[in-house]
């Protein structure tokens, strides 16, 4: 069954390219969620870098997505991510389904390090689909920066 959520785990470049090789991953989009204004250019008011995630849900859990998201994130920074500082860089798991917010919130919840993550888990407020220039960006452009070690990137990649 073909489900959505969306991922912010710092810049989207990285986060795209390490999500659309995991097995179920059916789709990913580039984007911004959780903004406040309504642009749909140049103008992200508090919008999270974020990657729109389309999967398999017979394949793979929401839980496994997280826990791949955990791979490639400090869950403990706030608004950070390696080089990359700002409210647009911070770590975020978002849908339109509430069963994923409450599934999401309780598998973080389960964690031995719960207390400590700064990860938000919000309903999804609205979302823009970033500029062609960064889809797939790193697939394009692999020497590109990206704050997610290159290791973690080709692991999946094979596969």
């Amino acid at each position: 069954m073909q489900q959505e959520v969306y991922f912010a785990g710092g810049c989207l470049w990285g986060v795209q390219e390490f999500f659309k090789h995991l097995p179920g991953i059916v789709n990913t989009e580039a984007g911004r969620a959780n903004g406040t204004s309504n642009s749909t250019q140049a103008e992200y008011d508090g919008y999270a870098e974020c990657v729109k995630t389309i999967f398999n849900s017979d394949v793979i859990s929401l839980e496994q997505l997280i826990d791949h998201l955990f791979e490639i994130i400090d869950p403990y920074s706030v608004n950070q991510q390696g080089q990359d500082i700002g409210e647009k860089y911070r770590t975020g798991i978002y849908s339109h389904n509430q069963h994923h917010i409450a599934k999401a919130k309780a598998h973080i919840l389960d964690r031995p390090d719960a207390d400590k993550i700064t990860v938000e888990v919000l309903a999804l407020t609205n979302y823009v689909k970033s500029d062609d220039e960064h889809q797939d960006r790193l697939t394009r452009f692999p020497n590109d920066y990206c704050h997610i070690p290159i290791d973690l990137l080709h692991k999946y990649r094979s596969n």
